[in-house]
């Protein structure tokens, strides 16, 4: 049942990259920024008002909202700004890349995830985990040469920098759920996936929108302007989808987050057809060479983790 969602959930992801994409070209990135995580906690509050109500039929669903107090929510406030900086990164990345660079990078954060357990958690990797690891740097490798035929040199382009620390700040945050939604007797704290979900969205509208009034209004007259498209709207409801989705499998039992995250980096593949299909992006043959060797390399990792 959990590896079913965790398909769900990379379809999910993979159509929320393509709105994401549409929505930035030639917009301002906060504002758009700030409008998803606004979406994103008004499709949620009701679920926080309703259950602290006591509403029967939400305390009875999937989607009631247990009260956690102030402790909970100093990890979930982390929780917001580890997830915020990595939104931060990715947007403004995609927004300057094309989506089948972006996504072919961000299908490497497994092999992160990967790492940072092994280097957190003390975790050793096996062979098969191994050979999924050195097939990602190698194809990383690819990727910028493949960037090269687009003027995109990978060592020098800030923007290629900002989409590998979206992706590392995003390693970061699946390790984070792991400790939070874990049971304490396996070393976490147990955290209800919906009262994590729900309040970090708020969290993240309230950091957004001091930084849209500090940062971008101020200065809104000699930066990019920002222009209403409605795929805003349909970043935050996949993006909603993915991970309610994505925390809903993780709340079950025998969930393993590393081939979770692995499989909902598959998102990818979504992304990559848009980008050819849609976005007519160039130098398609080679950067689908270059996502292969990631998807088998995922295979590996998932062969070496099962």
């Amino acid at each position: 049942m959990w590896l079913a969602l965790a398909f769900l959930s990379a379809a999910l992801l993979g159509f929320y990259d393509v709105f994401k994409k549409q929505s930035l070209k030639n917009n301002a990135v906060i504002p758009v920024l700030f409008l998803n995580t606004l979406f994103c906690s008004l499709i949620f509050l009701p679920f926080i008002v309703l259950s602290a109500c006591g509403n029967s039929w939400v305390e009875s669903s999937i989607f009631h909202v247990p009260m956690v107090g102030w402790e909970s929510h100093q990890y979930i406030v982390l929780k917001s700004c580890i997830v915020l900086s990595s939104w931060l990164l990715g947007y403004f990345g995609i927004k300057h890349l094309p989506i089948t660079l972006v996504g072919p990078i961000n299908a490497t954060r497994p092999v992160m995830v990967l790492i940072g357990a092994m280097l957190v958690f003390g975790e050793r990797l096996n062979l098969y985990q191994w050979i999924g690891v050195l097939l990602a740097i190698f194809s990383f490798f690819l990727l910028s040469r493949s960037g090269k035929k687009e003027g995109i040199d990978f060592k020098h382009n800030r923007w290629v920098f900002a989409v590998v620390g979206a992706a590392v700040m995003g390693a970061v945050s699946g390790l984070y759920d792991k400790y939070l939604m874990a049971p304490v007797s396996e070393g976490g704290i147990g955290l209800d996936r919906m009262a994590v979900q729900s309040w970090y969205n708020l969290y993240q509208c309230a950091m957004m929108g001091a930084m849209l009034l500090l940062l971008w209004y101020p200065k809104r007259k000699t930066t990019t302007p920002f222009h209403w498209h409605w795929a805003i709207i349909f970043i935050s409801l996949f993006l909603s989808a993915a991970d309610f989705v994505y925390f809903y499998a993780l709340s079950l039992d025998d969930a393993m987050i590393s081939i979770v995250s692995m499989v909902r980096r598959g998102s990818v593949i979504v992304s990559f057809l848009f980008g050819a299909m849609v976005f007519k992006e160039k130098n398609l043959r080679s950067k689908a060479i270059d996502l292969l060797l990631i998807l088998i390399g995922m295979v590996f990792l998932y062969l070496g983790s099962c």
